[in-house]
């Protein structure tokens, strides 16, 4: 997944958090991660494959782990689940 891609989930995680009503604060931080992404100069795969993901500002363990399963497999489990949750909600 290039940069942009990665940011696209980020941002959606946080749209959703809004959606949901959940913490200011969290939102933001995914709102931020999302920014950091996008900008970022360096591919987010090469930052995993070097161990270098908590050079971004923000990112630590959790955010580190997500970054890296969206470059290995494509997918977000958490962000999948996290939709599911709203679309459950429509039918």
């Amino acid at each position: 997944m290039t940069n942009t891609e990665i940011a696209a989930v980020f941002q959606d995680i946080a749209d959703l958090l809004e959606r949901k009503k959940d913490s200011r604060f969290k939102i933001r931080a995914y709102q931020r991660t999302a920014d950091y992404i996008k900008d970022w100069p360096v591919e987010m795969k090469q930052l995993t494959r070097e161990g270098r993901l908590k050079e971004i500002p923000g990112v630590r363990e959790a955010t580190s782990k997500k970054i890296t399963e969206l470059v290995a497999s494509g997918s977000l489990e958490y962000y999948e689940k996290f939709k599911a949750e709203f679309t459950e909600v429509k039918k």
